[in-house]
């Protein structure tokens, strides 16, 4: 078996070695159904737990960097320093590196009024085209691809939010890290020193959560031989919508709406008596708190900007808690933290990919190092089998 950019070999996917036939799911989603083995991820929803190659995400949050932790989930370990400072220069390097044909979709798409996440989606698409590499999976390329795209994504997405708000966009500064240029070339501004810490916990705690809906997606085109831009490509569609990217967005705009932390319980309260859904709270898979959420609600505290939104959001997670005995999920607090670092709303999603994309890489790599198409089977539920009747003679 060949060994990934990892440095291991492989685990075989699960489902290399199921019996021949069929499992039929519920309509749960595949919920509880394993279609993957990896090394990436693992999630004890009934502990609250969150771990990256065996990292507890709290403990990466409150002591490492992003780049660090994109290291560890492409590599499968924590770097060491001078492997730490060879991963960040290659990471600047690439935000500046071949700029066109991206710049000119991405340019189009926000001028045209597309959402950051969509213009992420034209951007990736087309910074596929010209790469030496495109046509190779190999590890080594897969991994030169995926340097290159958690280091563009913010300069993307940047872009897109200052061309749509008018701006002329900012250049990247290869001098300054990961979380801090991208704050940079939002604003035109030097960053605080906790915001900057702020965005750096939040993209830890976003980097990856096993076979979310976004990862499954990127998995499914990897596993067609297809490369690492178009499964990129094809989680930016997925994380895209609104019951998964896309719920920090409608979280905010709740807390938008509800304006005042006085409001907050009886609107609330009315939402559910009509049988609304409120964002932000459950999980899947998580049967007690969130530990993300947990990461960046007290993160937000830190920050002044951040309290007016604390303030509403505190009586509705206190409502949700004794009215149906839901916890926060990340997408509750993330939508203050965000507001608080500046990030406009409808770029809430985008500013998730920059995190989520060393996740989605890591996904892609395992799934080329030993792939097996994914092609799962539905249940039939149609109409019994009947003669066809040409079309003169039909009723």
């Amino acid at each position: 078996m060949v060994g990934d950019a990892r440095g291991y070999s492989p685990v075989p996917c699960a489902a290399g070695s199921l019996p021949v036939g069929r499992r039929v799911a519920d309509r749960g989603g595949l919920e509880g159904v394993v279609v993957a083995r990896s090394r990436t991820c693992e999630i004890d929803g009934e502990r609250g737990i969150l771990r990256y190659a065996g990292y507890d995400v709290r403990e990466l949050a409150a002591g490492a960097s992003y780049e660090e932790v994109a290291f560890l989930l492409l590599h499968g370990r924590l770097p060491t320093a001078a492997e730490l400072d060879a991963f960040d220069a290659r990471l600047r390097a690439a935000r500046g590196a071949r700029p066109e044909p991206w710049t000119a979709v991405a340019d189009v798409l926000a001028r045209a009024g597309a959402a950051p996440i969509e213009v992420l989606r034209g951007a990736v698409s087309a910074d596929a085209t010209g790469d030496p590499l495109a046509g190779s999976n190999a590890p080594e390329a897969d991994l030169d691809k995926a340097i290159a795209l958690i280091a563009r994504l913010p300069v993307m997405a940047a872009r897109a939010v200052r061309i749509r708000a008018g701006l002329a966009p900012v250049a990247p500064d290869a001098s300054l890290g990961h979380a801090a240029d991208f704050l940079r070339m939002l604003s035109g501004e030097a960053p605080s020193t906790p915001a900057v810490r702020t965005l750096d916990a939040a993209l830890i705690v976003h980097a990856d959560h096993e076979l979310n809906a976004s990862t499954f997606a990127a998995r499914v085109v990897a596993s067609t031989l297809a490369g690492m831009h178009a499964a990129v490509t094809a989680a930016l569609g997925a994380l895209g919508g609104p019951l998964h990217g896309g719920a920090n967005e409608r979280v905010m705009r709740l807390l938008e709406e509800i304006g005042t932390p006085e409001r907050a319980a009886a609107v609330v309260e009315t939402r559910l008596a009509a049988s609304e859904r409120v964002m932000g709270f459950g999980h899947r898979v998580y049967r007690g708190p969130d530990p993300r959420a947990l990461v960046l609600r007290d993160l937000v505290r830190t920050l002044d900007a951040g309290r007016p939104w604390l303030a509403i959001a505190d009586p509705i997670a206190e409502v949700m808690a004794r009215a149906r005995g839901l916890h926060p999920n990340v997408d509750f607090y993330s939508a203050p933290a965000y507001r608080a670092l500046g990030i406009p709303t409808e770029a809430f999603p985008a500013v998730f990919a920059l995190s989520r994309c060393a996740g989605w890489a890591a996904h892609v790599i395992e799934q080329h190092a030993d792939n097996r198409l994914i092609r799962p089977s539905a249940e039939y539920v149609g109409p019994p089998p009947r003669p066809f009747v040409p079309l003169a003679r039909r009723p």
